[in-house]
């Protein structure tokens, strides 16, 4: 089973992830961007980058993308459960908050070429608030993404709903104000 964690910085991905590899240690984790040597170098640039075009940020996702399904995903689909935090969702979502331009269609083609059309078994979409980024964006150093803005975030969050509901994946909605464990426990009985 293919799964992906989706949902804008700090809704707490992460934090679930590291609890779900106690609790099933054979499952492969992995994340987007950045989940391959190729992605790490790639990940570097779009987080710390601020010179990169919004063009050549799209690109460098895609990238990182198309390698992370080569030699991440694909091998693995049927043999064991894969999680990974982040993917396609957010890749067209924050492209589609940067690229007004570009209509979703273009950018679910792109983003479908470049992960050979194999979609997610499930996603698991963390939902944030307001108040909820303001007050742990506040705790942390951020990266160039971050540094957007919360309304920024927020929209990201609303196309990435959208596109499930277009792309008719089976996914849960995650409420990230929940407790640590409330959202473990939901999780878990989604995933299982």
């Amino acid at each position: 089973m293919y799964i992906i964690f989706e949902g804008v910085d700090t809704s707490g991905k992460s934090t679930q992830i590291q609890m779900l590899k106690k609790i099933y240690p054979d499952f492969i984790y992995t994340k987007e961007p950045g989940a391959t040597l190729l992605g790490e170098k790639l990940r570097e640039i779009i987080l710390h980058d601020n010179s990169l075009s919004q063009k050549a940020e799209l690109f460098l996702f895609l990238a990182d993308r198309a390698q992370h399904y080569k030699e991440v995903i694909c091998p693995n689909l049927g043999k064991n459960t894969i999680i990974s935090d982040r993917g396609f969702i957010s890749g067209i979502a924050y492209a589609s908050v940067n690229h007004k331009t570009y209509n979703l269609d273009f950018l679910i083609e792109l983003n479908r070429f470049a992960t050979k059309d194999k979609k997610p078994d499930l996603v698991v979409l963390f939902k944030t608030n307001k108040t909820l980024i303001k007050q742990r964006l506040s705790q942390k150093k951020l990266d160039g993404i971050e540094k957007r803005g919360i309304d920024y975030l927020l929209k990201v969050q609303d196309v990435m709903q959208k596109l499930l509901e277009i792309l008719q994946i089976n996914y849960k909605i995650i409420d990230s104000s929940k407790s640590i464990d409330e959202i473990n426990k939901q999780i878990r009985g989604f995933i299982t």
